[in-house]
């Protein structure tokens, strides 16, 4: 009997390998095109782990990985004890949420809009125009920040005076920091977030909404009951998609913004990594850093999937 269940097992094994071998065969024009992607995630992701070792070294360079002397949890543990360690993880925590709680939704409501819109045309050139910001460099938008609200000759400084009488510096100001980031985020990137929802919106059957005309649902009601549900599918694998970046709150955008009046609230893991691993050689220190954000966000990933699945969604995986 255990002789005959091990075989049909191998047997089941083997008829499945075969399967495989002519599913790429049939389809291996398809399996190519694949490859560079695949390419691109083997070298650039998966290779570059090897070097998380040395976040439980001591890592000297003249020494390499495998030579320099272990160290455990130390880096980590010289980590959670640093009196930057709260600041950071605050300022990191407060504009993920504000990203999380403002920048997530107004994709969507963007989309929402476009695709109530009955001119065509329109709806394609406002979507050429919220589309450009996205291929602007970090660089080039935070200079343009920096035109519009410096405090010698920024137009938008100079009409706040105007109406408060009062001529402040929005860019050395702390309580203006964050709220700067979340704009200039929402500017950036919502239009380009808004191609995936759009997508989904071509989707939905239209059966639908003439369904909904004829039992007397108006606009709003149609909108709540018809098409919301139709892309909450897509809205939660976003969101989902976007809770694993959530610590990663944008190293250029954040850097370019930072200066001394400011850095209270602008220090955030990202930038510390930068600051402690390159400019102060800390290498094995600054790797524990990442890998510990790197590990809470697999973990908000894992949770907020499971949540979706328990909620009736199919979730990521």
């Amino acid at each position: 009997m255990v002789k005959h269940t091990a075989s049909s097992s191998k047997t089941k094994e083997r008829g499945q390998k075969v399967s495989l071998l002519s599913t790429m065969s049939k389809y291996k024009w398809l399996y190519l095109l694949l490859l560079p992607g695949v390419l691109y995630f083997i070298v650039f992701r998966y290779a570059p782990m090897y070097g998380l070792i040395i976040a439980f070294k001591n890592y000297v360079p003249n020494l390499g990985i495998n030579g320099s002397p272990w160290v455990g949890f130390t880096n980590f543990r010289n980590f959670f004890v640093n009196p930057d360690f709260f600041r950071l993880f605050k300022n990191t925590l407060v504009l993920a949420l504000l990203n999380i709680g403002i920048g997530f939704p107004f994709p969507i409501i963007l989309a929402l809009m476009l695709n109530e819109l009955r001119q065509k045309i329109y709806s394609k050139l406002v979507q050429t125009f919220i589309y450009i910001p996205h291929f602007i460099s970090w660089a080039v938008t935070v200079s343009l920040t920096f035109i519009l609200l410096s405090v010698d000759s920024g137009v938008i400084t100079d009409m706040m005076e105007a109406v408060t009488g009062n001529r402040v510096d929005l860019l050395t100001s702390v309580p203006a920091f964050r709220p700067l980031i979340v704009f200039q985020s929402i500017w950036k990137e919502s239009g380009y977030g808004t191609v995936i929802y759009l997508a989904a919106l071509a989707g939905v059957d239209q059966n639908q909404y003439e369904a909904a005309i004829m039992d007397g649902a108006g606009r709003f009601s149609r909108l709540w009951h018809v098409t919301l549900p139709a892309i909450r599918s897509t809205i939660v694998v976003m969101l989902i998609l976007r809770v694993g970046s959530f610590l990663t709150t944008g190293f250029d955008q954040i850097y370019l913004m930072t200066n001394s009046l400011n850095r209270t609230v602008a220090d955030v893991f990202d930038t510390y990594v930068y600051t402690v691993g390159i400019t102060q050689g800390s290498y094995s220190y600054s790797t524990a850093v990442g890998l510990f954000k790197s590990l809470i966000g697999i973990i908000l990933v894992t949770a907020t999937n499971k949540i979706a699945k328990k909620l009736g969604e199919s979730g990521l995986y």
